[in-house]
């Protein structure tokens, strides 16, 4: 980007910025001190640092579209309900409405500012700031248990049907003389909301020209991100079973989620390149029809 065309598109906000830092400075630094600092929200800052590159990445192109445009003045709705949400939220401890109001008053000045053109550039890095939001405990702990439930069984069963020596007890599998308990790190919803977001990125960035190829992907994330998680309480299961229960335990501080996000963009990876093929071969039959 040159740095021109960055002064070009930010010198009329930069004050509405420093605001913005203002309000919400403490709230980060909360976060980063707190819930983003903890093994199942550690997510929170990356998704803020791709969240941010995405938008510097597209500015010039939001810049030359966006130019002569005049402002939407529907704008100053969300952004009312935005700093309703941020009293509310900061007030209550509320990070869904206080972090969620972040994003809003993003969204509204952009529209304020450079109207609609601009917030269609720019939609999907606001959209994949939802991602960094710590949900409510209350829903995590409702949807969690499912989760590890279903990522319990697949494990048993896979194991079982290679020979392996295991049971499997609610989400507590005996392999040998050992137990474990899976727990919300390894199967959570957090976890698949990080997968989620990763395969989402993902296809921002591919952009590809195939809505067959886009949906596809798209559609396939959900699964993609529970087999990661099965293969990342497998890897732990045999790690366990082959050298013990304290280097169970050290993998799964030390390397389980490095396992589960390498697992993710690999079958991701991998299913692009077999959709890629499938593509391919329909453009090329089209073509000899032709």
């Amino acid at each position: 980007m040159r740095a021109a065309d960055l002064r070009g598109g930010m010198k009329d906000i930069w004050p509405l910025l420093v605001g913005m830092a203002a309000l919400f400075i403490p709230s980060f630094y909360r976060l980063f001190t707190g819930v983003w600092a903890t093994e199942d929200q550690a997510h929170g800052p990356i998704i803020l640092g791709l969240s941010c590159w995405l938008l510097y990445r597209q500015w010039p192109e939001m810049v030359t579209r966006s130019a002569g445009t005049a402002g939407a003045r529907i704008g100053w709705l969300p952004f009312g309900l935005s700093l309703l949400a941020y009293i509310l939220g900061r007030s209550q401890q509320i990070y869904i409405l206080e972090i969620g109001s972040f994003i809003g008053l993003l969204v509204s000045l952009l529209l304020l500012l450079r109207g609609w053109t601009a917030l269609r550039v720019q939609w999907f890095p606001f959209f994949f700031m939802l991602f960094m939001i710590p949900l409510p405990a209350e829903l995590v702990i409702m949807l969690t248990m499912p989760m590890k439930m279903a990522v319990s069984w697949a494990t048993e069963l896979l194991l079982y049907s290679m020979g392996y020596p295991i049971a499997r007890s609610g989400v507590i599998l005996q392999i040998g003389q050992y137990q474990l308990l899976v727990a919300n790190a390894c199967a959570g919803l957090q976890t698949l909301l990080t997968l989620e977001a990763l395969g989402l990125f993902y296809l921002n960035l591919v952009r590809h020209t195939s809505a067959f190829r886009n949906i596809t992907l798209a559609l396939f994330i959900i699964p993609i991100s529970f087999s990661a998680n099965v293969i990342r309480v497998i890897v732990l299961t045999l790690v366990t079973y082959y050298f013990g229960d304290a280097a169970g335990q050290g993998f799964l501080h030390g390397f389980a989620g490095m396992v589960l996000f390498i697992s993710a963009l690999a079958l991701i990876l991998s299913l692009d390149t077999f959709l890629q093929f499938v593509v391919s071969r329909r453009a090329a039959s089209q073509g000899a029809k032709a």
